[in-house]
């Protein structure tokens, strides 16, 4: 009897104990998950570009080319994974990479960058006098190029070239997202060969990053300028 009253006991606590178990379960489910929380930046660090404010914590020591902290909107703040962005979940059924925000503000940064050094160089060529042969480009200074371009009938043929150029670039994007660990605006771009040694690489991608941010705000500057007082020869002031 002793035994079998034993035995009950051990049944009844085994009972009870999965009994608590499964509640605990279901309690746990109805607890809402928690939210991600941005990593913390090392202690009393500032931004170098702005050193009265901290310095945000996807750029406290991020080995980026041009990184001084600079983010005073806090974009980069954000937790979302870019790759699934890039990839909408409906059409990629394999493994997303981990493409934080900050690699997309570089790609963005560095596309931005090179069309503006490009534009300046254009932009300083077409008022110094240098056209097209052709009539339809005589005289056009670059303020009412793009009006030009339009009535001509040119600029189809220039939007086509932006498409493809467009296109082509995101194929190397959307690899990145997948997991090919291209660095943000990567292309392989290197005919002459100056990034042929770690040191000369860490230079001009430096240096290329200092010049795209200056093109960006003269770019702005130029147009600006040129429009305000009807300027259409360098340096815009009369």
């Amino acid at each position: 009897d002793t035994s079998v009253t034993r035995s009950s006991r051990r049944d009844c606590g085994c009972g009870k104990m999965k009994v608590v178990v499964a509640l605990a379960a279901t309690a746990s489910a109805l607890v809402a998950p928690v939210a991600k929380v941005a990593p913390a930046t090392s202690l009393d660090a500032k931004s170098a570009a702005m050193p009265f404010l901290e310095c945000p914590a996807a750029l406290d020591g991020l080995d980026y080319p041009g990184n001084v902290g600079f983010d005073p909107l806090r974009f980069t703040d954000s937790d979302w994974n870019m790759a699934e962005v890039i990839i909408p979940k409906e059409r990629w059924m394999g493994e997303y990479a981990e493409i934080p925000m900050v690699y997309w503000m570089r790609e963005a940064e560095l596309k931005h960058g090179r069309i503006c050094m490009l534009a300046v160089v254009g932009w300083l060529t077409v008022d110094a006098g240098i056209h097209f042969p052709g009539e339809k480009y005589a005289g056009i200074d670059a303020l009412h190029a793009h009006d030009a371009m339009l009535a001509s009938g040119n600029m189809g043929v220039m939007l086509l070239f932006a498409a493809v150029a467009e296109l082509t670039s995101m194929v190397s994007v959307v690899q990145a997202a997948k997991g090919s660990g291209r660095a943000a605006g990567d292309f392989g771009l290197d005919p002459l060969e100056f990034c042929g040694n770690p040191d000369t690489k860490k230079f001009m991608l430096e240096a290329e990053t200092t010049h795209a941010r200056l093109a960006m705000l003269g770019f702005s500057g130029l147009c600006t300028q040129s429009a305000l007082l009807e300027s259409h020869t360098f340096p815009y002031l009369s």
